[in-house]
């Protein structure tokens, strides 16, 4: 079982938020979050089980004029957040890095927002494993912190089995279970002791 990183830490890259029932944001609801970027100055994340019902990955690639030779269907285009909805990122496994810039958030899960990854993934290279995001999910300073004072998400450890290989319909509830936590025991409302 995994502990729950303790309220007023700063240091939440590499974690996992799990929206709790009731948050009040519809576009949140059952919502994972892997953080890539946390300090003073607020968060960033993407959210990485909710594919997006208006664009799929062919014609993404399509608009950005980038030629498919192997097939990508099987790969959804997911909604990583209300932030800037026209700007991609790309989740992925640490066998690649971008010639220009690639994050590398833990040992096991990368990220890349540049163009090249799309090109390299259109051609059937680039990494392994990856999860394609339009928009991230953003909080200014302090926002994300009140937020888990107020029980509005739980934070768990991030593991690349999770992002990349489970359904999406599925990591919700599996980003519980590492907590130890069934879905059916939580409650809308929070308590303080």
């Amino acid at each position: 079982m995994t502990e729950q990183t303790p309220l007023g830490t700063t240091d939440l890259i590499g974690k996992m938020l799990i929206a709790m029932p009731g948050m009040g944001d519809p576009r949140f609801e059952h919502s994972v979050v892997f953080i890539c970027d946390h300090s003073d100055d607020g968060a960033m994340g993407l959210i990485v089980n909710k594919p997006s019902s208006d664009v799929d990955i062919k014609s993404l690639m399509m608009q950005l004029d980038i030629d498919i030779s192997v097939g990508l269907s099987d790969h959804a285009v997911h909604f990583g957040g209300p932030v800037e909805m026209g700007r991609g990122f790309v989740l992925h496994s640490p066998d690649y890095a971008s010639a220009v810039t690639t994050l590398q958030v833990k040992d096991d899960i990368s990220m890349t927002a540049t163009l090249d990854i799309l090109e390299e993934l259109a051609r059937g290279e680039g990494p392994s494993k990856w999860l394609m995001t339009l928009g991230y999910s953003g909080w200014g300073p302090g926002q994300l912190e009140s937020e888990l004072t107020q029980n509005g998400w739980l934070v768990c450890d991030a593991s690349a089995r999770l992002i990349f290989d489970l359904p999406d319909l599925e990591k919700w509830e599996a980003a519980l279970e590492t907590l130890g936590v069934a879905a059916l025991a939580l409650s809308a409302e929070g308590g303080r002791a």
